[in-house]
């Protein structure tokens, strides 16, 4: 016959938890039973809150087998990306249309790179949902593993001895747990900034596949609600800066693996506080588990950026700046047609300065912001090379990654516009050590040692 709760020792206890929990039975976590797990020095709150989670992390299984649901991320943002079940009119559709077909004209008059292979689209906010996940889920999974990682060595802290080979035995699960947590988390951030963004390019990275554009009609009309600006000349100048953002894009195909493979090697180098993990989990309260919400999506659970980190954020800031500059410079040429353009570059741009609440909650919650501190000077630098060299010379400087402009180009425009024209003019730019050195080493030689027709140095002291 089998034992009664009170005859079973604790340690029997804790593992008939865990075998409810790998059973799938589906059964109602005990808070009373977890009690009397105190004597084992478990926190009983904790831990009903945790297996709570596990179970339904496991209910809800893990197709990719990396510990993460990203099927609940997809359908929590997908929850309230489509509350307001609102689609796309047919005259939002054919105005849209109308201004992507002007703003092709315009931009081709602007720049030199060729006109998009597929034609631009409107997007509901779900649609675009499920366009711009897997981008997310990409940028955020090593977030979501250390998060895993830190809930695992967590509760194996927790755990009395006697039970490590079990825990560990649960390893799995218990990493399903944080990446569950997380998944709901970034499905809950990128729902709501589906409600902000107002074009595939509006949050700065390549949220869309290489050369596609779209605009969202119902966060477009949200855009201009309060600008006091004519409806059709917002839309001309919001499709000609999303058409210039996918133009490039398209055209520079290896500037989008660039700045995705920065953004994620920001994030690989992130790891979970966990002192503030293991301080959450001694106050937390079951009866509010939108606690350990607010801790993912404040950032709490983030510790400050190593130096590595700030290097890598000042790079990405540089290169996120470089291409928005461009964007600035082309999108102002393209609608200078345009009465009001001005003010509607102005206000785009203190709105990409400032960002939403939702874009503002996926800093906290991957530990990175992606507005670029450095457009203005950025743009300033696209706008002195095309008053030098053109839009053909400025715009040739994308088709090879090691042409586009760098952080001291920025900082020194002139420096940059010198070479442009001394290019131009046909002049050999001015050798440095590292020119000789490539030379040396595709000529078969010791790029260490110095060129053979180089005048041997005056051993005798100075």
């Amino acid at each position: 016959m089998a034992e009664s709760d009170d005859e079973q020792s604790p340690q029997d206890q804790f593992q008939e938890l865990i075998r409810q929990l790998f059973g799938g039975s589906g059964a109602e976590i005990d808070p009373e039973q977890l009690a009397r797990l105190s004597g084992m020095g478990i926190d009983p709150a904790m831990m009903q809150t945790v297996m709570q989670h596990l179970q339904g992390a496991f209910a809800a299984g893990d197709e990719s087998g990396s510990g993460i649901s990203w099927d609940m991320a997809a359908r929590q943002a997908l929850h309230i990306a489509n509350q307001d079940g609102l689609g796309i009119s047919a005259g939002e559709r054919t105005d849209l249309d109308q201004a992507f077909a002007l703003a092709t004209l315009w931009l081709s008059e602007a720049t030199t790179i060729s006109d998009l292979s597929s034609p631009p689209r409107t997007l509901t906010r779900g649609a675009w949902v499920e366009a711009t996940l897997p981008v997310w889920q990409e940028l955020a999974e090593p977030v979501a593993t250390s998060i895993s990682d830190a809930l695992t060595a967590a509760l194996q802290e927790q755990a009395p001895e006697e039970m490590q080979a079990l825990v560990q035995g649960a390893g799995r699960l218990m990493r399903t747990v944080g990446g569950s947590l997380f998944a709901s988390q970034l499905g809950h951030v990128v729902g709501n900034l589906s409600k902000e963004v107002v074009s595939g390019g509006d949050v700065g990275i390549p949220l869309l596949p290489a050369g596609e554009a779209a605009i969202l009609p119902q966060n477009f009309a949200d855009f201009g609600r309060d600008l006091e600006i004519p409806q059709d000349q917002l839309a001309l100048y919001i499709a000609t800066r999303e058409l210039a953002h996918a133009r490039l894009f398209r055209h520079a195909r290896w500037l989008r693996l660039h700045v995705l493979s920065q953004i994620t090697d920001f994030a690989r180098g992130i790891h979970v506080d966990t002192d503030a993990l293991e301080e959450l989990a001694t106050r937390f309260d079951p009866s509010e588990p939108d606690e350990l919400r607010r801790a993912l999506e404040s950032g709490a659970l983030l510790p400050t950026r190593s130096d590595a980190q700030n290097a890598a954020l000042t790079r990405l800031e540089n290169l996120l700046a470089t291409i928005e500059g461009w964007v600035d410079v082309v999108t102002e040429d393209a609608t200078s047609r345009l009465p009001s353009a001005a003010r509607i570059a102005e206000a785009v741009r203190r709105r990409r300065a400032v960002g939403g609440p939702a874009e503002q909650a996926l800093g906290s919650l991957v530990g990175l912001e992606l507005r670029p501190r450095r457009m203005r000077e950025a743009a300033a630098m696209w706008r002195a090379v095309t008053d030098a060299v053109g839009a053909s010379g400025r715009d040739a400087l994308w088709d090879y990654p090691d042409l586009m402009p760098a952080a001291e180009d920025i900082d020194d425009p002139g420096a940059l516009v010198a070479r442009l024209q001394a290019r131009s003019r046909g002049e050999e730019p001015v050798r440095d050590e590292m020119d000789d050195a490539l030379e040396r080493l595709l000529a078969g030689e010791d790029p260490g040692q110095p060129p053979a027709d180089a005048e041997p140095e005056d051993p005798r002291p100075v």
